[in-house]
């Protein structure tokens, strides 16, 4: 199924769901197209990518925050994705995406999104991302006064920190010993 299509059946269907917590997991049930696939006859790596957007939407939508982002403007942006695949997608598999907000610092919101397939890990995702106004990155505190939340970040699990450090490697000018 095209991506559009995909893409405006989740912002419409996120609307008559239940509402989500900030700390509540989306679970998105989804299917492998033609369209998804690569040469080799599996979901496309990039695909993986692709569709995490569609579960951060209805994490946004769900939560109340897509009401909030359209009234006050803001963007949602992705400052760094990585993913680990541990199993394949074959044609029309039917596969879950679980999308959750593990954490969070003064910017950034870190997300982790698990595609599983009959309650098997199929790839692991994490993401970066932020708010930005016309004023620039929205707070990270100033997202949750705007849901009326006073809930403190959960603690930044190990994976999250090292990544971030890995990040900080990433983008630093090398000095080669």
């Amino acid at each position: 199924m095209n991506l559009i299509l995909r893409l405006l059946v989740v912002l419409f269907s996120s609307w008559f769901r239940p509402r989500l917590h900030v700390l509540d997991e989306s679970v998105l049930t989804l299917r492998v197209w033609p369209t998804d696939l690569d040469l080799n006859g599996h979901m496309n790596n990039g695909r993986y990518l692709t569709v995490m957007d569609l579960g951060r939407f209805d994490l946004i939508i769900r939560t109340g925050l897509g009401r909030v982002v359209a009234r006050r403007r803001w963007s949602p942006l992705v400052a760094s994705a990585t993913i680990r695949f541990r199993k394949s997608l074959r044609p029309f598999a039917r596969y879950q995406l679980r999308s959750r907000i593990v954490c969070w610092d003064e910017k950034w919101f870190f997300l982790e999104q698990r595609f599983e397939r009959v309650g098997e890990l199929v790839a692991t995702g994490l993401v970066k991302g932020l708010f930005r106004g016309a004023s620039g990155n929205v707070p990270s505190a100033d997202v949750l006064d705007a849901l009326s939340l006073a809930v403190p970040s959960p603690a930044m699990p190990t994976s999250i920190r090292l990544w971030r450090e890995a990040e900080v490697e990433l983008v630093e000018p090398r000095h080669d010993d």
